[in-house]
């Protein structure tokens, strides 16, 4: 049985194939198309979904989509009743996406096919549940907690469930227009963060503030019977597009959230690329401070409805990866599994799952061990792109290869790691990785002023070997999809110092044998030649999606001055190119 998902004409438009209840591939369109959050639809996925298979779209048996524009009707109306302003607005956002959810058509044209061949049955879910689903049913647990939170889908922020066998039971929602991911775009927006998917470089910038700003900005998100509501003096009111507008070329453009209430109380608003003040700084802390103490309340509340120690958990704001690391501190809950692709692009896996289990009423099957469900590429296909970019190259074989790479590491250069199949969500986790020295003073200057171009205050994760996480970090829970920032401990905080963070931290990828051996025997040759059983690893890419294809790496290890690429079994010097 095959089962396509999709996540299309909303942030992050991603494409999922199951098959027998087994996630085969999934893949963001921004990944294909080299768009950063596309929003339109996911033709580029969709097809390499189906190749992926060996299939047609004619072979496909359902199409299930995270998405369902008759979800929470109600409270729509019920909103846009109490809003006369916005009813005309509502219907026509309705009818837009009533014209979207034709998805034989879409697919039939996309794939030019006559839609008569298509026999699929299709399914809409509602975009929290999708959500929770992407994380439980990919969870080796039986039994959990559900929670997801974002800013905005299908008109509802945030979603409590009981998970068990098969069943999601939705036991709570909070609808628009309250919404934790609003609060934070709406600071980001006003402290000159205005762009979709801003809000994790600012997250960054919380622990240069002081508590300055706390009570303040603790009045525009408030606890309320169990759940929060929000100041909405603090806001913009709420329009059809929910807070953002897909533009026709498939980017997402957030509209303002801020009001002058704000800027009555803190001033002007900073302009992006402006000189980051103290305001701002403290601005952004208030606000994870702020976020951290309706994200537990919640939880903490969840709990008292399904007292179990595990919790599954997904949605954009699941990836505030500060919050993630100190649930075990704030909250009963003992493990979590966050998906991987926590943003809108894991939906497309939480459909189709959901399809597979809770409609077909299919047997559980699927733990979902690593993140690599993406494309990969042979030896044949990279040499080839090597000799079009007429770069002098070697090949190697595998322990060779990883001496050369963990020496390159050593010495204080930066090299392209590109190898295997590509991951699932925002986070490169040592296929499409750059990975250098986690101990030398300057790496951080190093890699933002030859590659990466980030602003001044953002971090760079640490991978380490799964079983020393103890010995380098607080806490031992895994992170194996970099999605927990954990307190690095004093004595090692010198050994890692271009990953800790200004508070000691670090946003750490636990790297087990099992999961990804290539790079695990990578940090282990880097360990034998420093004692450190850790290296930096930061995004394959420069200010765009991250690379996929060969080509794309090559292109990336060209214009940059990266010291080195290690691109399947081939090695690539900058001083012999």
């Amino acid at each position: 049985m095959l089962i396509l998902g999709l996540n299309m004409f909303h942030a992050d438009a991603s494409a999922a194939i199951v098959r027998d209840g087994e996630v085969v591939f999934a893949v963001a369109e921004e990944r294909l198309n080299r768009v950063k959050h596309y929003a339109g639809f996911p033709a580029l996925a969709v097809q390499a979904c189906l190749d992926a298979v060996g299939a047609k779209i004619t072979d496909i048996d359902h199409v299930a989509v995270g998405q369902d524009s008759d979800a929470n009707l109600a409270r729509k109306v019920q909103y846009a009743m109490a809003n006369p302003a916005k009813i005309l607005n509502f219907i026509r956002l309705r009818q837009r996406k009533e014209s979207m959810r034709n998805v034989r058509s879409l697919l039939a044209k996309t794939l030019a096919v006559d839609p008569a061949s298509l026999r699929f049955q299709e399914h809409h879910l509602e975009h929290h549940v999708a959500h929770i689903a992407s994380a439980y049913y990919c969870s080796p647990w039986e039994k959990a907690a559900g929670f997801s939170y974002d800013g905005s889908g299908d008109f509802v922020s945030t979603m409590m469930a009981r998970c068990e066998g098969n069943e999601i039971e939705v036991l709570e929602r909070v609808f628009l227009p309250h919404s934790l991911g609003s609060f934070y775009t709406m600071i980001c927006e006003f402290i000159g963060y205005s762009k979709y998917g801003d809000e994790g470089k600012v997250m960054g910038l919380a622990p240069y503030g002081k508590d300055t700003y706390c009570d303040e900005v603790g009045k525009a998100v408030t606890l309320k019977n169990g759940a929060f509501q929000l100041n909405l003096d603090y806001f913009m009111p709420l329009g059809s597009n929910q807070g953002m507008q897909i533009l026709a070329d498939g980017t997402v453009c957030l509209a303002k959230h801020f009001s002058e209430r704000m800027e009555q109380l803190f001033g002007e608003p900073r302009q992006p690329h402006a000189e980051i003040s103290q305001r701002d700084m403290d601005l952004a802390y208030a606000m994870q401070h702020s976020f951290e103490e309706v994200f537990f309340h919640l939880l903490n509340q969840l709990h008292r409805r399904v007292p179990v120690d595990d919790l599954a958990m997904a949605g954009g704001c699941a990836l505030n990866s500060v919050a993630n690391g100190k649930i075990f501190a704030r909250t009963p809950f003992r493990r979590t599994w966050i998906q991987p692709a926590a943003g809108d692009e894991g939906l497309a896996i939480g459909a189709a799952l959901h399809t597979y289990h809770s409609v077909l009423k299919q047997p559980r099957r699927c733990e979902l061990k690593n993140s690599y469900l993406g494309a990969e590429f042979s030896e044949t296909k990279i040499e080839s792109e090597l000799r079009n970019a007429r770069l002098r190259y070697r090949k190697m074989e595998r322990e060779p290869m990883l001496e050369a790479v963990a020496e390159q590491m050593a010495a204080g250069n930066v090299v392209g790691w590109f190898q295997g199949r590509m991951e699932w969500g925002p986070r490169a986790l040592g296929n499409r990785s750059i990975v250098a020295h986690p101990g030398l003073p300057d790496m951080k200057d190093v890699l933002n002023a030859r590659i990466k171009h980030r602003e001044w205050f953002r971090p760079f994760a640490p991978s380490i070997l799964a079983e020393r996480q103890s010995e380098y970090f607080e806490y031992d829970h895994p992170s194996p999809f970099m999605l927990h920032v954990y307190k690095i401990r004093p004595e090692k905080r010198a050994q890692l110092c271009a990953v800790n963070h200004v508070d000691d931290t670090g946003r750490l990828q636990s790297v087990a044998r099992e999961e990804n051996p290539l790079y695990y025997d990578l940090i282990q040759a880097f360990e034998r030649k420093t004692g450190i059983p850790v290296i930096l690893n930061t995004s394959f890419n420069e200010n765009e999606p991250i690379v996929c294809e060969p080509g794309q790496a090559i292109d990336c290890f060209q214009r940059t001055k990266m010291d080195a690429l290690a691109i399947g079994p081939y090695l690539a010097l900058k001083t012999e190119n």
